[in-house]
C-alpha cells in the first residue's frame, strides 16, 4: 500500500487516459465551431448575398487577435507561468463568448445594415465573433498540449496526442458533413452554429472535471516530493526562438496546416464546383479527410512510441500532400469517387504530419517552456490560417468565377474553377517537404532524438 501511495496520480493509466478522454471532448467541440461554416458558403452567398472574398475575410478572422495582438504568445506565456487550470477554463470561456456572437450575427443577419470599416455589418459581426473563439481555441490547444505532456510523459505521449487529435478532429467530420442537413432541415443557416454552441459549453462542462482530476495530480507531486522543473521565466522566450530546431517545427507546422486547414474551408466548395456533387452530400466527402486521421492518427503516434522515425514520417505526410493537391488541381476525372480517394490519401498524409510533429516538440524544448513553445508555434500557424482562406477567397472572386448556377429557390451563386487555388496549395505541400527535409539534417546534427521511440524502456 504504501508502494502505491508514492506513485504519482498520472502513472495509473485509467488516470491519466481519463484525464485524455475529458480534454479531447472539449476539442472536439471547439473543432466543430472552426470548421461548421465550410459547408454553408453556397447558403451565405444565396441567402445574404456574401462574396467568396466576405467569406475569406471571415475565414482568415481566426487569427485576428492571435496574430495582431500576440495573444496566443501571451497565451503560452501565462499558461506556463498560471498552469493549465486556470489558462484553459479562461480558454473555453473565450470560445463559447466567440460563438455566441458568430450565432447572434447569422441569426440576425438579414436586420444588419450598412458597414464597419468598409465591410458589410454583418460580416465584420461574424467575423469578430470568430476571431474570439479563434483566440479560445487556439490557447485551448496549446493548453491541452502541455496538459497531455504533463501526464504522459515517459508513457504513450504521441499515441495520447494522437488520440487526442483523433477525438477533435470527430468535431471537424460532424461539422462537415452535418452542417448543411442541419441548415436545410431547420430552415436557417444559424442551426449549426447553435448547436455548435451548445456544445461549447458542455465542452466547458469537461474541462471544469479535468480541472478536479489536476489538483489531483498536484497533490500526488507533492506526495512523491518530484518537482515540475525551474519556474518559467520570461527571458526563457530568448532560448526558444535561438533554437533552429524549433523554427523548423514551426515553419513545417504552418506550411503543412496552410495546405489543410484552409483548403477545408472551400473543400465543400470545391465538391460542388469540380465534382458537380449535390450541395447536401458535397460535405460528405471532406469529412473523409478528418475521418482518416481519427483512425489512423493514434496508429502512427503508436508506433512513433515505440519504433520512432518521427522525422521521416513528417517527410512522407508532406509528400502526400503534394500528391493529392497535384491531382485535385488538374483537370481530369471529374468523378465523385476519384475525389474520395484523393481524401482518403489526404487523409493518410494529414494523420502523419502531425502524429509526429507534436510529440517532436518536448525532445527540443524543456518541459518548462513548452507551454510557451507551442504558443510560438501555433502564432506562427495562425499566419497561415489568417491569410492564407483571404487569399484563395480573393482569387476566387477575382479570377476564377466561370459561370453562374441556378439554385432550387430560383437564386444564382457563382461557379468557379479551383485549379488556380489548389495550385496554390501545392506551394505549401512542396515547401512543407523541403523544411521537413531539413529538420531531418538537423536532427541528425543536434541530436534531438526525433528519430527514437518516445517510451522510455
Amino acid at each position: 500500500m504504501t508502494e502505491i501511495l508514492r506513485q504519482k496520480l498520472s502513472d495509473s493509466k485509467a488516470a491519466r487516459f481519463t484525464v485524455l478522454g475529458v480534454v479531447a471532448l472539449t476539442m472536439f467541440c471547439g473543432y466543430f465551431i472552426t470548421d461548421v461554416m465550410a459547408p454553408l458558403k453556397p447558403m451565405l452567398e444565396s441567402e445574404f448575398g456574401w462574396q467568396s472574398s466576405d467569406y475569406g475575410f471571415f475565414t482568415s478572422a481566426y487569427g485576428w487577435f492571435n496574430v495582431f495582438l500576440l495573444m496566443l504568445i501571451f497565451g503560452g506565456i501565462i499558461l506556463d507561468k498560471m498552469g493549465v487550470r486556470f489558462t484553459g477554463l479562461g480558454a473555453c470561456i473565450l470560445m463559447v463568448a466567440g460563438c455566441s456572437l458568430k450565432y447572434y450575427s447569422v441569426a440576425y443577419g438579414l436586420s444588419f445594415e450598412g458597414t464597419i470599416l468598409g465591410v458589410r455589418s454583418q460580416v465584420m459581426i461574424a467575423s469578430i465573433g470568430f476571431a474570439i473563439f479563434g483566440m479560445g481555441v487556439e490557447i485551448a490547444g496549446i493548453t491541452v498540449t502541455k496538459v497531455i505532456v504533463r501526464w504522459f510523459k515517459g508513457h504513450e505521449m504521441a499515441l495520447a496526442m494522437g488520440l487526442q487529435v483523433s477525438v477533435a478532429r470527430i468535431g471537424t467530420t460532424l461539422a462537415l458533413a452535418a452542417a448543411f442537413p442541419l441548415a436545410k432541415y431547420f430552415h436557417s443557416v444559424a442551426a449549426p452554429i447553435l448547436f455548435g454552441l451548445v456544445l461549447l459549453c458542455i465542452g466547458l462542462i469537461a474541462f471544469l472535471v479535468f480541472c478536479v482530476m489536476d489538483k489531483k495530480l498536484d497533490a500526488s507531486l507533492t506526495e512523491t516530493n518530484e518537482e515540475e522543473g525551474e519556474p518559467f521565466k520570461v527571458s526563457d522566450i530568448l532560448f526558444i526562438v535561438k533554437n533552429k530546431g524549433f523554427w523548423l517545427i514551426a515553419f513545417l507546422c504552418v506550411l503543412f496546416y496552410s495546405a489543410v486547414f484552409p483548403f477545408l474551408k472551400y473543400a465543400v466548395d470545391l465538391m460542388i464546383n469540380k465534382y458537380n456533387i449535390e450541395p447536401e452530400f458535397a460535405g460528405n466527402i471532406p469529412a473523409i479527410l478528418p475521418f482518416g486521421a481519427i483512425l489512423l492518427t493514434p496508429l502512427f503516434g503508436g508506433i512513433y512510441d515505440k519504433k520512432g522515425k518521427g522525422a521521416t514520417i513528417m517527410i512522407i505526410g508532406a509528400l502526400l500532400l503534394i500528391l493529392v493537391h497535384v491531382l485535385f488541381a488538374v483537370p481530369i476525372l471529374n468523378y465523385w469517387w476519384f475525389a474520395t480517394a484523393l481524401m482518403v490519401l489526404l487523409g493518410i498524409g494529414f494523420s502523419l504530419v502531425p502524429s509526429a510533429m507534436w510529440p517532436s516538440v518536448p525532445k527540443i524544448i524543456p518541459e518548462n517552456k513548452l507551454g510557451t513553445a507551442y504558443a510560438l508555434i501555433f502564432w506562427v500557424q495562425n499566419w497561415g490560417l489568417m491569410g492564407v482562406p483571404y487569399l484563395i477567397g480573393v482569387i476566387l472572386e477575382k479570377y476564377c468565377i466561370v459561370g453562374v448556377r441556378v439554385l432550387e429557390n430560383g437564386k444564382e451563386t457563382p461557379v468557379y474553377d479551383y485549379a488556380l487555388p489548389m495550385a496554390i496549395f501545392t506551394c505549401f505541400g512542396v515547401l512543407a517537404f523541403c523544411v521537413a527535409l531539413m529538420l531531418k539534417t538537423e536532427d541528425r546534427k543536434k541530436g534531438y532524438g526525433l528519430e527514437k521511440p518516445n517510451i522510455e524502456k
